[in-house]
């Protein structure tokens, strides 16, 4: 069921409130204003956020992987749910997860696990382990299928990833954008546009558009100016935190 499918005489579920609370914050932003969404990676960084003020986090499966003793790619499905599921229960605002490529569950699986979790949304990849494309038709297929059982319960990033694995033609990238929203994707994620790229992909890509930044207020508003409806920093605010505790460590064996 798409998110219009539903009749509007129909009553919500507390899971589907949450989530148009969460995709209306994507929506009807001022020119240069993106939604920030940090990543936690644990319960004690989601709560930092969250006390800082910030409506909604997105956790980055890189930082969770780190947290948890894996390398980036390589946490169990598992794992990165009862990750998550933490996250969640730690914080009153909307969480959406970064699940990678779903980890090869089928679409009612993907659904399922997110709603069991609290999350709200979730990004998914269209790559193998960060080295391969898939088939963006395939792809795209598969997307409208999680959209299909989510409803309206799930607000979907499509990441892209021909900027880190592929050309790094922002043509080939509108492709599959296009072909992921037309699937139900809410928002399309170019992993990695270098900043000249940008321009193409905010006037080709219809509906929200999300940027990565680097854990720092300059970047944050130079995306903003350069049309991002919301940015996200991946493992970024995890690696920052740990290069101060690395910092503090060093001081004190000095």
């Amino acid at each position: 069921m798409s998110p219009s499918a539903r009749p509007p005489h129909a009553l919500r579920t507390s899971e589907e409130v949450t989530t148009m609370t969460f995709r209306a914050l994507h929506h009807d932003r001022a020119p240069g204003d993106p939604l920030v969404l940090p990543g936690p990676w644990d319960v004690a960084s989601a709560r930092v956020y969250a006390d800082a003020g910030f409506p909604a986090l997105a956790t980055p499966s890189a930082g969770i992987a780190a947290s948890l003793g894996y390398e980036d790619g390589s946490t169990p499905a598992d794992e990165m749910f009862a990750a998550v599921a933490r996250i969640v229960r730690a914080v009153s605002v909307p969480v959406s997860a970064d699940i990678e490529g779903g980890y090869g569950l089928s679409p009612k699986e993907v659904v399922a696990r997110l709603i069991d979790t609290g999350a709200v949304g979730c990004n998914l990849e269209d790559s193998e382990h960060h080295t391969t494309l898939k088939d963006p038709r395939r792809h795209a297929d598969w997307l409208a299928e999680v959209r299909a059982e989510a409803g309206a319960d799930l607000f979907i990033n499509a990441r892209v990833d021909t900027f880190v694995v592929g050309t790094g033609d922002p043509a080939d990238a509108l492709e599959r954008a296009r072909l992921y929203v037309a699937a139900g994707a809410d928002c399309v994620y170019p992993l990695l546009a270098p900043p000249e790229a940008f321009a193409v992909l905010r006037a080709g890509i219809e509906g929200p558009v999300n940027m990565a930044a680097t854990p720092d207020s300059a970047t944050v508003a130079e995306l903003g100016r350069l049309g991002a409806t919301r940015v996200t920093f991946g493992p970024g605010l995890q690696r920052a935190a740990m290069a101060a505790v690395a910092e503090t460590a060093a001081s004190l064996r000095g």
